[in-house]
């Protein structure tokens, strides 16, 4: 993938400092995570006209949902940590498919991006010294992670930013739009210069000079899933549609330890709840049904290896165990056994209340997990500026593609790369600097045609069903051709053009959430050799082993994730 910086603007240079002489009038933004809130409020500060674009509520976001917290090597890092470790953590979670100079970018302009976070009302928490409190997660090398509430980092961020939205509104800088589902992307010829909008009931439009994408992921897709309502692909499919290049669509990672509902209520009607990576941190572990810790046998991190490892660790072991669609459980009483009595409900305050209102105690009880749709890799391919392929459209957070996350994302990473990379859209736009990069390596959902098929009535809920079963943690090119089909018969019927533009907002995400699992099974189609949290079970390497792991013992290690 071919990413090229700007020109005439330095790593350093904030958006307040720039040339405002010769910066564009008006930056539309259309999200409320930390990328939109965030890039909306330096736009602002350095005297740009923002109009602010949420589909909900301002809160309604991914970033609201963050637990663990943001990665960064401060100016006084943890004993022994370094930028140098911290970009070395990050290449080897990806799985060898980075963008070098992406992650460079991320990890040493973070210490930047947190002061801003500071300047803007965010409080993070702190140690007894008074100094930032550092936790480790999953495939970090030091402690560098910085909470806040302890496991409500999301929330605390949030409701900071939206604090400084909101006065920025008064000041007359931000005019917000709350409520308004993008459907469409204006253009000028091959330039983006507005947005049309569904509001009210009614299709509306503004005009800008821009507009940045910060619209989040898609984990509607799947059935179990850690996002919320409001991930349904949205921004990708507004890019896909208006020209942009997309890349490494195939790469979505399952967070592995999201709570099981009870039996009693399905997972569409539960409100799904991550156990943050922090808790493995911590010293919790993954037992199986038999009570036996399992993923020493897997990896020799164990429960802190790699995301995509420990999700595909998982889903192989309750295949081995014959129970496919099954669950494991998180013993966390290890940590209140270590750490003394009321540890975690210091630790983790909204978790605990979490999990006893679902009627467990886990300072004594084992929580039931299993993997769950979690953060999209891929997306709208940028530039280490944010610049999409098509002018005048910009891209950031987890709806972008910058090459810092690779095949698998290091754990808080996310957070981070929408603050750095929020940042840098806006300079760029100040500057004036929105021709995209060199199109990238990417894929068409109209390749080769899958097998036809007759498929069950188009819904929601039956995609969903579908991408779990077939293109989810442990893929093979059966699957992928079955779902392929499928999706291709249902995309017959259920085309955007068909969708009013002031029709009800489900059916335009409905739209979007089909066009995103046709990318993505089109992607996976196309990368046949397993590759971080894209596995394939009939790969090469994969068939063979996979064969002999479900065949031997329970206590036989697999090599294939021993060497991930």
């Amino acid at each position: 993938m071919t990413r090229t910086p700007a020109a005439g603007q330095s790593a350093g240079q904030t958006p307040a400092t720039a040339d405002r002489s010769a910066a564009p009038h008006r930056l539309i933004v259309v999200g409320s995570g930390i990328a939109g809130l965030y890039a909306a409020l330096l736009a602002a500060d350095a005297g740009v006209d923002v109009v602010l674009l949420t589909k909900g509520a301002l809160a309604d976001s991914n970033t609201f949902y963050a637990q663990g917290g943001i990665s960064a090597v401060l100016d006084e890092p943890a004993p022994g940590d370094t930028v140098a470790a911290h970009i070395a953590d990050t290449l080897t979670a990806g799985a060898g498919h980075c963008d070098e100079e992406a992650v460079r970018v991320l990890c040493t302009e973070a210490r930047h991006d947190i002061a801003g976070l500071v300047r803007f009302g965010v409080r993070f928490d702190q140690d007894h010294d008074g100094g930032p409190s550092l936790g480790l997660e999953a495939a970090h090398s030091a402690p560098r992670i910085l909470h806040a509430g302890g496991d409500a980092t999301g929330a605390g961020v949030v409701h900071a930013l939206i604090n400084a939205v909101l006065s920025q509104q008064g000041a007359g800088k931000i005019r917000l739009v709350g409520h308004a589902l993008a459907t469409a992307l204006v253009m000028n010829g091959d330039t983006v210069c507005g947005v049309l909008y569904l509001h009210g009931g009614r299709s509306l439009s503004v005009r800008g000079d821009a507009v940045l994408l910060a619209t989040g992921g898609a984990g509607q897709l799947f059935a179990q899933t850690t996002n919320p309502a409001v991930a349904t692909a949205d921004g990708l499919a507004l890019a896909w549609r208006a020209g942009a290049a997309v890349a490494d669509l195939e790469f979505f990672q399952f967070h592995p330890t999201c709570l099981v509902p009870a039996r009693t209520q399905s997972p569409a009607d539960s409100d799904p709840l991550l156990i943050s990576e922090a808790v493995r941190g911590e010293g919790a572990i993954l037992l199986d049904a038999l009570g036996r810790r399992f993923m020493p046998q897997y990896h020799p991190d164990a429960e802190l290896a790699p995301r995509d490892v420990v999700s595909r660790s998982i889903a192989l072991h309750l295949a081995k165990l014959g129970d496919p669609n099954g669950h494991v459980y998180l013993d966390a009483s290890v940590i209140e056994a270590a750490k003394g009595t009321g540890f975690l409900a210091r630790r983790f305050p909204t978790l605990s209340q979490r999990t006893r209102e679902a009627g467990i105690d886990w300072t004594k009880q084992l929580v039931p997990v299993a993997p769950a749709a979690h953060y999209w890799m891929g997306g709208v391919a940028t530039d280490l500026q944010a610049r999409t392929s098509v002018p005048g459209l910009y891209a950031a957070g987890e709806v972008a593609c910058t090459g810092v996350q690779g095949a698998n994302r290091l754990a808080s990473n996310s957070l981070l790369e929408g603050l750095v990379f929020g940042r840098r859209a806006v300079e760029s736009f100040l500057n004036g600097s929105s021709a995209g990069p060199l199109p990238p390596t990417w894929v068409s959902p109209n390749g080769t045609p899958p097998r036809a098929t007759e498929p069950e009535r188009f819904s929601r809920e039956a995609l969903r069903r579908l991408m779990t079963a077939k293109a989810g943690v442990l893929r093979n090119g059966v699957l992928l051709e079955e779902a392929g089909g499928v999706l291709e018969a249902w995309a017959g019927v259920v085309r955007p053009g068909m969708v009013p533009v002031d029709a009800d907002p489900r059916a335009h995400e409905d739209a979007n959430l089909l066009l995103a699992a046709r990318l993505l099974v089109a992607a996976a189609r196309q990368r046949t050799e397993s590759l971080g949290a894209h596995y394939r079970s009939d790969s090469p390497a994969e068939a063979a082993d996979l064969h002999e792991e479900l065949e031997e013992t329970y206590t036989r290690p697999k090599a294939s994730l021993v060497h991930d």
